[in-house]
């Protein structure tokens, strides 16, 4: 090989070489954290600041880098074919010229750089900002002029509003963060906790009336006394004559010092009470609660009459989960059993069970009860319908004050149910292994006396548990 080869082979490895250069760059400033390189940017690290900086350019960045490229892959087209002339001739060089340049430039200026900066784009930005800035002075004028001509296309295809970053993506940020271990699952939840926040309602949380637990106005302060020591709480809601007439709170604390004193009245002793509406937005709640220097809040229907009762620690467990005291009874409304089923409290929350079983949907329901319409057609089997899945119920006499679920989930099966509906029709043809669930509401006397529970799986056919 003559001299003048050996300069066109040295050269073309150096536009193969760039060309890697400028294919890795791209994928790594593509594919960086932003906001991990901000926060090494805001520990003091030049070196991420200034690629950050590039970054936050990108229009000019992407152009440089596109431009440098298509530059450095022509030249190394132009420089093989004269090498291969050179060495095999006129004839072959430029079919073979193509050939050769092509493996090497996918293998060595494509795949092979763009997968090594995937696995560490930030390292690779911070490497090869230098460089990078050197060639965006001087590629400057045309960056110019693409720059011109990006403009123009904007103007004739006009661009949507940006909508900025949505509930929804930022979740799925974290998701992502908790995945790659930035984030603990506690951390996470708290996070996903927060960005929900601001959308819950009064009536997603609210205690509801049926389990509010008040005094009359013209109970005696040792019958108040009595409650509070039954009950365990800290203020009960006094109501006029009726519980839809709460006419404000008493606390336990004011009961016990008046006791003390000697006074026997309980009307002193009432503090006004928050009266709002179940579509009340709890951010806008706890900011109330905060100003008004109050822990409780009335919850009234249309009709004036009341719906539940709403406290700031009701609010707080939204944010960190549940909060127990030393007096509180734990409710386990999820318990596992030993077959892998579940027994489960109606009162439990709708959204828990859909977190429990991994599945998504929506219902005007707000408990598990509420889903399974308990109210109705109790001795009647029903059907709930998740799109083309179907749950069967067989529903057995209620006669106990707290009614349970239980639930046996199949094995090897995935969906996404939307909003789930009732169907009268009992005979819908779903096989067991379609469906996600079976339910079948258990009384807590009747489940100790371990009675014989029927349920209907599909068709005919009939499973009889023990």
């Amino acid at each position: 090989m003559d001299p003048d080869s050996m300069i066109l082979l040295a050269v073309l490895v150096v536009m193969v070489a760039m060309s890697g250069y400028f294919s890795a760059t791209e994928t790594a400033f593509t594919s960086l954290n932003r906001i991990r390189l901000k926060s090494r940017a805001d520990n003091g690290d030049k070196k991420a600041e200034k690629t950050l900086a590039l970054a936050e350019d990108y229009d000019k960045l992407l152009s440089t880098i596109l431009i440098g490229n298509n530059i450095v892959n022509n030249v190394a087209a132009t420089l093989s074919t004269l090498l291969f002339i050179k060495l095999i001739g006129q004839a072959n060089g430029p079919a073979v010229s193509t050939i050769v340049l092509t493996v090497v430039v996918l293998i060595f200026g494509e795949i092979s750089p763009k997968s090594l900066a995937k696995e560490s784009p930030e390292a690779f930005a911070m490497f090869s900002a230098p460089l990078l800035r050197l060639f965006m002075a001087v590629l400057t004028p045309l960056n110019f002029l693409f720059g011109l001509w990006k403009k123009l296309l904007t103007r004739l295809f006009h661009k949507s509003e940006d909508e900025g970053i949505t509930d929804e993506e930022l979740v799925t940020m974290v998701e992502e963060a908790e995945d790659q271990g930035g984030l603990d699952r506690e951390e996470s939840q708290l996070i996903r906790s927060a960005i929900r926040f601001d959308d819950l309602e009064a009536g997603d949380i609210l205690t509801p009336r049926v389990d509010v637990v008040a005094v009359d106005e013209g109970s005696t302060l040792e019958e108040v006394a009595s409650v509070f020591a039954a009950e365990g709480y800290s203020r009960l809601p006094v109501y006029h004559e009726s519980i839809d007439d709460v006419v404000g709170v008493i606390h336990q604390k004011d009961l016990f010092s008046a006791r003390y004193h000697g006074r026997d009245q309980l009307k002193p002793l009432v503090r006004p009470v928050l009266h709002i509406t179940a579509l009340t937005k709890i951010d806008d709640l706890m900011r109330q609660f905060q100003r008004t220097k109050t822990q409780m809040a009335v919850v009234v229907d249309e009709y004036g009459g009341t719906e539940g009762i709403l406290t700031m620690e009701d609010i707080v467990e939204e944010l960190v989960g549940e909060i127990w005291d030393e007096h509180d009874e734990v409710v386990e409304e999820f318990r596992k059993q030993p077959d892998g089923s579940y027994l489960i409290a109606c009162s439990a929350d709708l959204d828990d069970l859909y977190d429990l079983f991994e599945v998504t949907g929506e219902c005007d329901a707000a408990t598990v009860s509420g889903l399974c319409r308990l109210t109705r057609s109790l001795a009647v089997a029903d059907a709930i319908r998740w799109d083309s899945s179907v749950i069967h119920l067989s529903f057995t006499a209620l006669t106990c004050p707290m009614p349970l679920i239980f639930i046996r989930r199949s094995r090897g099966m995935s969906y996404s149910p939307s909003s789930p509906s009732l169907d009268g029709s009992a005979s819908a043809s779903t096989s067991w292994a379609s469906s996600m669930a079976l339910l079948s509401l258990v009384p807590v006397r009747r489940m100790m006396a371990r009675s014989s529970l029927s349920v209907r799986l599909s068709g005919p056919k009939r499973r009889n548990f023990s």
